[in-house]
């Protein structure tokens, strides 16, 4: 059992990022286990969804508290749709409550809200209230919350190779002009930096189509815990076990200039 309390190894890693900036500014998390820690208490569903927002609110606070400067979320997949209506409909409404009641706060809080997805897709309130989220927050200068909704990978580089074809049959663009930067361009994270760090909740291994070209030198952590059981502690312990990795890109050892640990 960890001892220290969270405030102190908060701001022990919030004083060691402020020294090594580049280490980590980009958190992406993938959200499971709601269903399941909902089925262990024999509840239904959607108490477990209500509960993981209870997570995303934790989790927000503390990266905020932290010093990270991004955070990702895997909030709802395209895969998702799939699921029974009933479910579909009852997280729809959940995800506009949440919306509508946290707007207030995370202004307070300086933190700025974009979104990433096939929105379209979504009911015209919810994109209603999203767009306004985005709005009333566009000038915050904190913690940018990355919502990721009705959201697919695949989807989204498919998508940009759609638009980068389109811009080589009006020679707006060579063929050989076509590089990774250029792609990164057409990625609806293009204002983004790639996450550094992607946790996993109730230990499944595998990303589920979650930033696949963005992801591709991130360091992955997987953790039991369910999401509506994550907080403040399981991240700092997420942090802390990154902080201790050597990433090197596709180098060795000796060619990085490495960084004291924490």
């Amino acid at each position: 059992m960890r001892t220290v309390s969270f405030s102190t190894e908060a701001q022990n890693i919030e004083a060691f990022l402020k020294n090594h900036p580049n280490l980590l500014s980009h958190i992406g998390i993938i959200m499971d286990g709601n269903g399941r820690w909902a089925k262990k208490r024999g509840l239904p569903r959607i108490a477990g969804h209500n509960a993981g927002i209870e997570a995303v609110r934790r989790v927000v606070e503390a990266c905020a508290e932290i010093g990270i400067k991004i955070l990702s979320l895997f909030t709802f997949s395209r895969e998702n749709w799939q699921r029974p209506p009933g479910e579909v409909s009852a997280l729809m409404r959940l995800l506009l409550t949440t919306i509508n009641r946290e707007i207030n706060e995370l202004i307070e809080k300086n933190v700025k809200i974009q979104c990433i997805g096939n929105l379209s897709d979504l009911p015209e309130n919810i994109r209603i209230s999203l767009n306004n989220a985005v709005d009333r927050t566009s000038k915050n200068k904190g913690l940018i919350l990355n919502l990721a909704i009705s959201y697919g990978s695949r989807s989204e580089i498919t998508g940009a190779i759609i638009k980068i074809a389109k811009e080589v049959q009006k020679g707006q663009i060579k063929p050989e002009e076509i590089n990774e930067r250029l792609v990164n361009k057409f990625l609806q994270t293009s204002n983004l930096p790639d996450p550094d760090l992607i946790i996993r909740t109730s230990g499944e291994f595998r990303v589920s189509n979650f930033l696949l070209w963005q992801i591709a030198y991130s360091e992955i952590y997987v953790t039991d815990v369910l999401w509506p059981d994550f907080g403040r502690e399981e991240l700092v312990h997420a942090i802390h076990n990154y902080l201790s990795r050597e990433r090197r890109f596709g180098m060795v050892t000796e060619q990085l200039n490495t960084s004291p640990a924490l």
